[in-house]
């Protein structure tokens, strides 16, 4: 399942949302690239979406969560990249 959070989280002038899955990397991959995402916006286990993309994440499917269940779903589903692990996540 596809889940996205709140734009909440400011940088470079705008708002940004995390868009994840709790099910694999292809899953998020293949979703990101539908909402038009680029690559270059996943950041190990997630991909940072502008605000402007989140209605259209909504519209596609994603699940709207708190930013806090969206990380307890990642770790339960054994996705979840902690910054301290240096290896990068498996594309």
């Amino acid at each position: 399942m596809i889940l996205v959070d709140e734009p909440r989280w400011p940088a470079r002038g705008r708002l940004w949302s995390h868009l994840v899955s709790d099910v694999s990397y292809a899953e998020l991959h293949v979703f990101a690239e539908m909402l038009g995402a680029p690559r270059r916006a996943f950041d190990r286990d997630h991909y940072d979406i502008p605000e402007f993309r989140f209605r259209p994440a909504l519209w596609l499917g994603a699940t709207l969560l708190p930013s806090r269940d969206l990380v307890a779903r990642l770790q339960a589903a054994g996705l979840r990249r902690p910054k301290h692990l240096r290896a990068p996540a498996p594309r």
